[in-house]
């Protein structure tokens, strides 16, 4: 608990000190720093997940992880100095990373059969794309600082939710959420996590709001109403990314991805509900604008 709690306090430093850069910066620089962190996240989560896998070539491994980090610095490469949306640069990466990926089940067959040519392009899609999801949530046109302060609060209020109350509530309710995915989470325990996340979402709004942010909104219903709908999405999908990722982890037959994070396991373990996150929240900051 102790390293965890050390680990959970540097990356809420490191969080902030993003925050600070990407509202501060001018010219909208700051928001790189979240790309430089994205790519990361994507080049170990690439990394932890073809590990877990077990079956990817060296090759096939290289070729991979090389890809899937290159999404978001191409999506900011085209977002940033060609101008427009981001995603055809990103799909230029993916695009040649899944055709890179089929030519080696053709060249180097003795090394690359279907089951790891399939987990090489399942990663690429999850860990590739999902963090672009975030490079594109990095670079909305509107409310982009709002929609990042989303994601870096509505996601840790769900899981501490979904804690708090599981263990306070879980052994008289103990009704199982998914129990051949993971045993321990129960259905009031998600109920916690949806509670956390709209908790997460309203004080992210109002601290926005009182760091002298704006948000730039085109509604048919009052503010807080669209917030409190956003942070319960949000929460559903960040416990339905940890659940994914659960089920990988029992398939692969291991516990954690990694070991980066003390106390949290690897950087997928850290990051799994915030690459599902990240679709509802550009899908509704986009709906929003």
């Amino acid at each position: 608990m102790k390293l965890r709690s050390i680990t959970s306090t540097v990356y809420v430093l490191a969080v902030i000190a993003l925050c600070a850069a990407k509202w501060l910066i001018p010219g909208d620089y700051g928001s790189l720093l979240f790309d430089a962190l994205f790519c990361a996240v994507a080049a170990i989560g690439a990394f932890e997940l073809i590990r877990a896998f077990g079956c990817v070539s060296l090759l096939q491994r290289a070729v991979t992880i090389t890809f899937s980090a290159l999404a978001v610095p191409m999506f900011a490469l085209f977002a940033y100095l060609i101008g427009g949306s981001g995603w055809p640069g990103a799909a230029i990466a993916l695009g040649v990373g899944a055709l890179a990926v089929c030519v080696l089940f053709v060249a180097d067959h003795s090394r690359s059969d279907v089951k790891s040519t399939l987990c090489c392009i399942f990663t690429l899609a999850y860990v590739g794309l999902l963090t672009a999801v975030l490079s594109a949530v990095n670079h909305l046109e509107q409310n982009s600082m709002l929609a990042i302060m989303f994601a870096f609060m509505c996601v840790p209020f769900t899981d501490a939710g979904a804690f708090l109350i599981g263990m306070a509530l879980g052994k008289k309710l103990p009704l199982k959420l998914a129990p051949a995915v993971s045993p321990h989470k129960t259905v009031i325990g998600a109920a916690g996590g949806i509670l956390g996340g709209i908790i997460g979402a309203v004080a992210a709004y109002y601290l926005f709001i009182a760091l002298g942010g704006t948000p730039e909104f085109s509604l048919g219903m009052p503010e807080v109403v669209a917030v409190i709908l956003v942070g319960l999405a949000t929460s559903v999908a960040t416990q339905f990314g940890d659940l994914f990722e659960s089920a990988i982890k029992r398939a692969a037959g291991i516990k954690d991805m990694g070991r980066l994070l003390p106390g949290h396991g690897g950087i997928l373990d850290r990051f799994d509900g915030t690459l599902f996150a990240g679709v509802v929240i550009l899908l509704a900051f986009t709906f929003m604008a």
